[in-house]
C-alpha cells in the first residue's frame, strides 16, 4: 500500500493528504503492537498472534480514503470491519491487563457455611452445598480438609468451615459468599408443599502469619470436651479448642480433631482468615463510595442465589443469570456460573477505568 500510494504521489494535496494519513495509522497501530509486545510475556497466550492483520488496517483505511472504485471499496470496508473488531479484541486484552489484580486470587480458601432460616431443611441444604463445593474442588483437582463441623441428626450441618487449597482457588470462589436461598419439597415435609430455606457461606482467603500479626497475649485459648457423635478420644478428652481475639471478642472453636495441638492450629488458622477478611472488608468499605459496579457488595448477609428445585433452576441475582440444569451443578458443575460472575466483575472494573 505504501509502495503504491508513493509511485502515485504527485505533490496535489489529495496524495499528500493520503499518504500523511496512512503514515498516521501506521505509526499507531506500530504503537498499538509496541504496548501488546510489552504486555505479551505477562499473558497465557500471545495477543500478537494476528499482528498482520492489525498492520493491514491502515492499507484498508488507506483505500477508503483515496480509491474511488467501488469493487476495491467494497473488499476494502469488509477488510476494515474485521480488522476493527480483532483491534477492539485486543483493546479489551489490554484493558484486563491494565485491571489491579485480586492479591488474594492466588490464595487458598476458607470457607464457612452455615444453617440460616428453616431448621432441618436449612441444615440439610448446607450439607448439600458442602457436597457441591467439594464435588467441584474435586473437579479442580484441588484439596478438601474440614477445620469443624457441627452436624444435626438427619445428616445436616449446623454449620461446617472447610479449607480449599490448590491453584487459584480463591480466584474461583470469591464470588459464593452471601445467602443462598433453597426452594424445594423438605424430606420432613409430609404434605408435599415447597419450603423456602437459606443458608449462609462465607469464603475467607487464607491468612498466612505474615499477613496477620496475632500477639499471643490478645488470645484466650480454653479446652474442653467435644460433643456430638464421635468415638473413642473425641468426646472422651479435652481435645476441643475455643480461641477468643480478646480486642473484638471474636471466638472460633475446633472440635474435629482427636488432638488438642491440631484443633488449635486450625482453629488459628479460621482466626487468621476472619482477621484479614475483617481488615480488607473494612478497606473495602472506604472505597466503597468510589467503586460501586463490583459484583455483590461480599457482604454475607447479601441474598445471592436461588435453587430451585422444582423447577430445576439456578439464579444468581447479581448478574441476573438464570440456568435450567440445577441437577448438574449440585453435583459440582459450576464452572459457567463461575466464570460469568467473573466476566461480570471485570466488565464492570473496566467500565470504572
Amino acid at each position: 500500500m505504501f509502495k503504491r500510494l508513493l509511485l502515485a504521489f504527485d505533490g496535489s494535496t489529495h496524495s499528500r493528504e493520503a499518504l500523511s494519513y496512512a503514515i498516521g495509522m501506521a505509526e499507531a497501530l506500530h504503537a498499538e503492537l509496541y504496548i501488546l509486545h510489552a504486555y505479551a510475556p505477562i499473558t497465557s497466550s500471545s495477543p500478537l498472534d494476528d499482528a498482520d492483520e492489525f498492520l493491514d488496517l491502515e492499507q484498508a483505511e488507506a483505500i477508503l480514503y483515496e480509491e474511488s472504485d467501488p469493487e476495491l471499496r467494497q473488499m476494502a470496508e469488509e477488510e476494515k470491519h474485521q480488522l476493527t473488531d480483532t483491534l477492539e479484541a485486543r483493546e479489551l486484552e489490554l484493558k484486563l491487563l491494565l485491571i489491579p489484580g485480586d492479591p488474594n486470587d492466588e490464595k487458598n480458601t476458607i470457607m464457612e457455611i452455615r444453617a440460616g432460616t428453616g431448621g432441618e431443611e436449612a441444615a440439610l441444604f448446607a450439607a448439600d452445598l458442602f457436597r457441591m463445593y467439594s464435588r467441584y474442588a474435586e473437579i479442580k483437582a484441588w484439596k478438601v480438609e474440614i477445620l469443624n463441623s457441627h452436624t444435626t441428626g438427619m445428616g445436616g450441618f449446623k454449620e461446617i468451615s472447610f479449607k480449599v487449597a490448590g491453584d487459584s482457588v480463591y480466584s474461583q470462589l470469591k464470588f459464593e459468599g452471601g445467602v443462598h436461598r433453597v426452594q424445594r419439597v423438605p424430606e420432613t415435609e409430609a404434605q408435599g408443599r415447597v419450603h423456602t430455606s437459606a443458608v449462609t457461606v462465607a469464603v475467607l482467603p487464607e491468612a498466612e502469619a505474615v499477613d496477620i500479626d496475632i500477639d499471643e497475649n490478645d488470645l484466650q485459648i480454653d479446652v474442653y470436651r467435644s460433643s456430638g457423635p464421635g468415638g473413642q478420644s473425641v468426646n472422651t478428652t479435652d481435645s476441643a479448642v475455643r480461641v477468643t481475639y480478646k480486642p473484638t471478642g471474636l471466638v472460633v472453636t475446633c472440635q474435629d480433631e482427636k488432638s488438642q495441638h491440631k484443633n488449635k492450629a486450625k482453629a488459628l488458622m479460621v482466626l487468621r482468615a476472619r482477621l484479614l477478611a475483617q481488615r480488607q472488608e473494612e478497606e473495602a468499605a472506604e472505597r466503597s463510595a468510589n467503586r460501586k459496579s463490583q459484583v455483590g457488595s461480599g457482604d454475607r448477609s447479601e441474598r445471592i442465589r436461588t435453587y430451585n428445585f422444582p423447577q430445576n433452576r439456578l439464579t444468581d441475582h447479581r448478574i441476573k443469570l438464570t440456568v435450567h440444569r440445577l441437577e448438574t451443578i449440585m453435583e459440582g458443575d459450576l464452572q459457567e456460573v463461575i466464570d460469568a460472575l467473573i466476566a461480570a466483575d471485570r466488565a464492570a472494573r473496566i467500565r470504572e477505568e
